[in-house]
């Protein structure tokens, strides 16, 4: 457990990237900033940056995947524009500091990891967390959440078509998976960093019609999501 003198000092850290690096810039929705504040990024972050758990920019977890600057987790929060009567799939649970946020800001959040490693470390966190809307997967997330869940009366695995209200990808894709937007529900949101293995274009598509419409945001970098529907290995 941290002393005094660590909670003091992550206290003021977490305090100074709310007013500069979040309210100082374009992130305005209170609930999102209501929960950059509650959710404690130190929990996230390996022992060796601890000192810098508050610093805006991306700090390495293992596995060659980083956990995003906070900017980029408000921003990326806010333009979901979510509610809790939201089901969110985050593709790439990390370290599970975006799922935390989301997880305070919606119904349920079903969350995939590629890195088995990663996603038993994020569940520990959450757990220390009392977090307990979250389900976790292990596996390819370009290829959407498991058309397969157990059914109890049955007592056997059966087939079904998961949907989502909103959808966040947390790592660089070649363009939205198909199997993401066919898993997206009418009028829903996804927003995904969309481009090559540099920089990327921020991207909010919406669903209506079954037609997408995308809206840029930023640019950004992003870790490659690798899998079937992202970048080979």
């Amino acid at each position: 457990m941290c002393g005094q003198g660590n909670t003091d000092r992550f206290a003021k850290a977490h305090q100074r990237m709310l007013t500069r690096d979040l309210m100082g810039r374009d992130i305005t929705d209170p609930e999102v900033l209501r929960v950059m504040g509650e959710v404690r990024r130190q929990e996230f972050v390996p022992q060796a940056y601890e000192s810098q758990a508050y610093a805006d920019s991306p700090l390495p977890i293992g596995m060659g995947q980083t956990i995003s600057q906070p900017y980029i987790v408000a921003l990326m929060t806010q333009e979901l524009h979510l509610n809790q009567d939201c089901d969110v799939l985050e593709i790439g649970t990390g370290s599970g500091y975006q799922t935390a946020v989301l997880s305070k800001l919606v119904k349920k959040v079903y969350t995939i990891e590629r890195f088995g490693q990663l996603s038993e470390s994020a569940q520990a966190a959450l757990g220390r967390l009392g977090i307990d809307n979250v389900e976790f997967c292990i596996g390819d997330g370009s290829c959407g959440w498991p058309r397969q869940k157990w059914d109890d009366k049955l007592e056997r695995m059966v087939e079904w078509q998961p949907q989502f209200d909103r959808i966040m990808i947390t790592a660089a894709v070649p363009k939205i998976p198909q199997p993401l937007l066919e898993q997206l529900k009418e009028d829903g949101l996804i927003i995904a960093p969309v481009g090559g293995t540099g920089v990327q274009e921020l991207i909010a598509a919406e669903k209506k019609a079954a037609h997408i419409t995308k809206r840029f945001i930023c640019d950004v970098r992003f870790v490659k999501l690798l899998g079937e529907y992202g970048f080979e290995e």
